[in-house]
Parts: structure tokens; C-alpha cells; sequence
């Protein structure tokens, strides 16, 4: 009996957990991590929180208990990196984030003893890359990517003709970041405990803005300078590492150094590579055949799979190779030009720019419409929406083209959003209730 009821509590936060768009599809491996991860009483709890932040008071008159009592709990799950603690006109407010990228990553972010490790590595590992659901729902379904790779700045060098906006770049992220800090890698983290890992530097990873505030304080991640993050950004490039991060614009949580033997985000596009799981760069290799050589070192670097050695058909020279470029694959890092020693391959921009979503709230409403998930965003049935949650929704909401802005309406059925919606031009599209 204790067991059916321990099953019903993790069961209810995993419900909870697919509210947002970057859910996890249930199963017994997810109910043993949350269980890993969360007592049942923080499990009960943390099921009835809205969506969006929420303050000491509120969560107290949700859990119907005192504010001194609901801020210990608060308190003590951020200090787990369970929840971000903002700070926000001078009042903490709390909000749980998705479990990727979220707290299934920050869980292994530094060496820790309050929790099994191995044992959590293992059950990732299992649900992750054999269950495969949440992979598959995660990074599989839409047309918009949770993370993007940042272009390797020194494959494009200074080229006329190549223009980088200053989001595309990884360092000048990293210098205009509000908040920087640098933890564990969690997945080489997690192959270390299978002895699985590579030998590519552990603690690179670095966390951003909001997301490195709350981490940091509470030493789940370690505050450093723009100029530090800016010399693991080089130790990265110079170890091949892509650098994979934030599908967004402005407010980039994280970015990763991210190798292709460990590292979720490049396995799954080699599992997944039709469904395009992260976003590429705006750019794509050009292949110049008459000046490779063959030698295959741009195959081995790729880490998609996107090159491949085949014969040059010379009857010359019977055993020649070349190299040929599967576009569908390419994420777009550069890797390839800077190993490449004969110059045969470069950066070339792509025919039609990649768009990237404005901020985080627009990110999330274009992954909850492709989803099906906008009604539960929009209406959050546990904890009415503020003035200022809604508008960002709505915000989002109105950057859509005209027939996601009709496809949005249909799934929420609002009046309201009509109204809005009547002041933006849609074309010839007409909505109706």
C-alpha cells in the first residue's frame, strides 16, 4: 500500500511536470528519479505550484499552511536547485523549472552526498538513451528546438560576406551576461558514474543570467568572471567542443561544451537527425572536392555524422577517398574548416537565415502551440494568471506569424485574445470562437 501511495505522489508531480511544454512522458524510471530527487512531501507539494513564479505568501495559501512554514520548504528546494529563487522588486519568488533543461541537469552540476548519484546517473541513463521517450518528445516534436549551436567563431574568422549577430556568438553572450557561473558537466558528469565518459574537461558548463544567480546562491554552482568564461570558451574550442545553449535571443540561460560521446543534445541529433532535435547555426559548409585530399580528418571531427569518406572514382588511383556533406545532418558548428589542412572546406552562410525566438516566453508559446499545450500555459488552473505573466504570454503570442496567431487562438478559445488579436493584421485569416 505504501508503495501505490509513494507511486500516486510522484505520479502527480510528473502530471505537473507536463503542464509546460518541456514535459517528461511518465514511466517507472521517471517516478524512481523524482524519488531520487524529491521527498514525498516536497513531491505532494511542489505538484500544486502554478506555472509561473510564485512568492512565500502565495505558495502558503496554496499549501494552506503558515508563510514561515512555506518558506522553509521554498527555501529548501532551491537550495537543491529543485527550484530558481528570482528576486523580484525586492521579493523572493520561486518557480520550478522544466526538468530539462532544468533540474535534471543542475541534480549533477557538482559532486554532492545528499543524493545517490551513480545510482540517479544510471536511471538517466536508462530514460534518456534507452527508454527514449523523453528524448524523442523533447527534442523531436516541433518545429521549434529547446537549445541552438552557437557558430565556432574562429572558423568564420573576419570572411566578408559572413555577418554574426551577437547572439550567434558564444563569447559575446558570455561578456553581457547580468550573472555567470560554471558548473559540472552533467552529462559527462553522468557517463563518468557508467565509466562511460571521455577525457574532455568536467566543469565548463556555465549557466547564465537569472538561472546562475539563483545556483550560485545557493552553491550549487560557482560565480566566476566574463573573463574566466571566456577562457573556458577558448579551452573548449581548442579541445573541439561545440558549444550548444539557449534557443533564444535575449536572456541565454546556459551554454554547453558539449562533445559528441556523451552529450545528449549531439547524440540525439545523430538519433534523431530528420527531426532536426537543435537549431543549427545560420551557417553551412561549402566543399570544395578538387582540393580534398581524402584524409578523413573532417569525417572524424564532425559530431553528427554530417561528412563521410566515399571514392573519388579515380581510375588513377583506385583507393582514393573524398569527402561528401549531408546538409540535412549539419548542425552548422565549423568544426570541419578548422581542422581541414587543405582548405577545402568553409563557412558559407545559409540561403535563408534561421530564426531564432525573441526571449524565453516566446521560445516556450511556440513550443506549447506546436505541442498542444497553449490552453495549460495560458490558463493555469492552480493559481490565476498576474497582469504581468499574461502579458508576456500574450506578448509572445502576437510575434507569431498570422497562422500560428489564428492556430493559438483556436487552441485557447479566448475572447480576449481575439480582441487583441483583431488590432494585428492578419491578412485575409478570419477568426472565429
Amino acid at each position: 500500500m505504501s508503495h501505490h501511495k509513494s507511486n500516486s505522489v510522484f505520479q502527480g508531480l510528473a502530471a505537473r511536470l507536463n503542464r509546460f511544454p518541456q514535459g517528461a512522458p511518465p514511466s517507472d524510471l521517471l517516478y524512481k528519479i523524482l524519488a531520487l530527487l524529491f521527498t514525498e512531501k516536497e513531491a505532494a507539494l511542489v505538484s500544486r505550484l502554478p506555472l509561473r513564479p510564485v512568492s512565500t505568501s502565495a505558495a502558503a495559501r496554496i499549501w494552506q499552511v503558515t508563510e514561515k512554514e512555506a518558506s522553509v520548504v521554498l527555501v529548501g528546494l532551491a537550495s537543491k536547485a529543485l527550484l530558481l529563487d528570482i528576486e523580484k522588486e525586492g521579493e523572493m519568488v520561486y518557480l520550478l523549472p522544466p526538468p530539462m533543461a532544468g533540474f535534471f541537469e543542475f541534480s549533477l552540476m557538482r559532486v554532492r552526498s545528499d543524493i545517490d548519484q551513480r545510482r540517479l546517473s544510471e536511471l538517466f541513463f536508462e530514460y534518456l538513451n534507452v527508454e527514449q521517450d523523453f528524448i524523442r518528445e523533447l527534442l523531436g516534436e516541433g518545429e521549434t528546438a529547446i537549445g541552438r549551436v552557437f557558430v565556432n567563431e574562429a572558423a568564420i574568422g573576419d570572411k566578408s560576406g559572413s555577418v554574426v549577430l551577437d547572439y550567434e556568438r558564444a563569447s559575446e553572450v558570455i561578456r553581457s551576461a547580468s550573472h555567470l557561473a560554471v558548473g559540472q558537466c552533467y552529462c559527462r558528469h553522468k557517463m563518468s558514474h557508467l565509466n562511460r565518459s571521455c577525457d574532455a574537461p568536467q566543469e565548463v558548463c556555465m549557466t547564465l543570467g537569472i538561472t546562475a544567480d539563483s545556483l550560485i546562491r545557493h552553491n550549487n554552482a560557482r560565480r566566476i568572471e566574463a573573463s574566466e568564461g571566456l577562457d573556458l570558451l577558448q579551452e573548449a574550442w581548442s579541445r573541439n567542443l561545440v558549444q550548444c545553449g539557449d534557443n533564444v535571443r535575449e536572456g541565454v540561460n546556459f551554454i554547453c561544451h558539449c562533445c559528441s560521446c556523451c552529450c545528449e543534445p549531439l547524440l540525439a541529433v545523430r538519433r534523431l537527425a530528420a527531426l532536426n532535435p537543435i537549431q543549427t547555426t545560420n551557417f553551412i559548409p561549402s566543399l570544395k572536392q578538387e582540393q580534398c585530399c581524402g584524409c578523413g580528418k573532417c569525417v572524424n571531427i564532425c559530431p553528427v555524422e554530417a561528412l563521410a569518406l566515399v571514392s573519388a572514382n579515380d581510375f588513377r588511383d583506385q583507393g582514393k577517398r573524398k569527402a561528401v556533406f549531408y546538409e540535412e545532418r549539419c548542425i552548422g558548428c565549423g568544426l570541419c574548416t578548422r581542422i581541414c589542412r587543405q582548405a577545402a572546406i568553409s563557412l558559407i552562410p545559409r540561403p535563408h537565415r534561421v530564426i531564432t525566438p525573441v526571449n524565453t516566453a516566446h521560445r516556450v508559446v511556440l513550443m506549447a502551440l506546436e505541442r498542444g499545450k497553449l490552453p495549460q500555459l495560458f490558463f493555469d488552473n492552480q493559481l490565476c494568471l498576474s497582469h504581468r505573466a499574461m502579458a508576456a504570454v500574450i506578448g509572445a503570442i502576437l510575434k507569431l506569424s498570422p497562422v500560428k496567431r489564428l492556430l493559438a487562438h483556436k487552441q485557447i478559445k479566448s475572447r480576449y485574445l481575439e480582441r487583441l488579436l483583431e488590432g494585428v493584421d492578419v491578412g485575409r485569416l478570419t477568426i472565429t470562437s
